[in-house]
């Protein structure tokens, strides 16, 4: 069976990978991912990916502290890049060729984006993960989750979380919590859904781009959803 997409985005939060540290990065997590990525990818999706930063600091949560913002998010777009080196040598050792890039210059262990040499590595059969959030303050890694796809054309992104699919609300807070299976892009942002930032839904919403969200922690969701299995929940037009 072929694959029902031919170039998708995956995004990974930073929380993920501390598994049940709940900081740093999990060597048994982080290898179990790259093991997914490396199923999905021998499948000849060429596939990119977007890590966050938040199991090493989250720029909100510092900022809340007292912390001057914009050095907060800086801080945090740091963290991204420690986590996307991290996966490049987690999927080197799982066989897979990677290429790291940044949003900002760190040539010692990164490429700088440039959305053309992003594209290429992908048609050339590498894993491409993007590191340093969008490169700007005050935007999250899923706003450059949805930009990242968008610029390089991207069918799909999968947005991996620690549930399976878009709830009414938190269903570890609230047992009545309601599990969506499909969603319009203008429910989840009438509704306030917090799967993902209002701005990155829009930006997806902007360019069609359609969002499945599943649990990460299932071993092989990412290669059913690659195959167009239903898992989690659809968020489209």
């Amino acid at each position: 069976m072929k694959p029902a997409y031919s170039r998708l985005l995956l995004k990974l939060s930073g929380e993920g990978l501390a598994g049940d540290d709940g900081f740093g990065i999990n060597p048994t997590v982080i290898a179990g991912v790259a093991e997914q990525i490396r199923d999905v990818h021998r499948l000849g999706v060429e596939l990119s990916v977007v890590i966050g930063g938040g199991n090493i600091i989250r720029g909100m949560t510092a900022a809340a502290q007292g912390m001057d913002r914009a050095n907060a998010d800086y801080m945090g777009m740091l963290g991204s890049v420690i986590n996307a080196m991290a996966l490049q040598d987690s999927l080197g050792k799982a066989g897979v060729d990677t290429r790291v890039l940044s949003a900002f210059e760190i040539k010692q262990v990164a490429e700088v984006y440039i959305r053309r040499r992003a594209i290429r590595h992908m048609e050339k059969g590498r894993v491409v993960i993007f590191g340093g959030g969008t490169g700007n303050p005050y935007f999250t890694t899923d706003t450059a989750a949805a930009l990242r796809a968008a610029e390089v054309h991207a069918e799909v992104i999968l947005k991996a979380t620690q549930v399976d699919g878009v709830y009414s609300s938190d269903p570890v807070q609230d047992p009545s919590a309601v599990r969506y299976e499909q969603l319009s892009f203008k429910e989840a942002m009438q509704k306030n859904l917090q799967f993902m930032d209002q701005t990155a839904i829009a930006l997806c919403r902007e360019n069609s781009l359609p969002i499945v969200v599943f649990d990460m922690g299932v071993t092989g969701n990412i290669h059913r959803v690659a195959m167009g299995e239903s898992v989690g929940t659809v968020v489209s037009e």
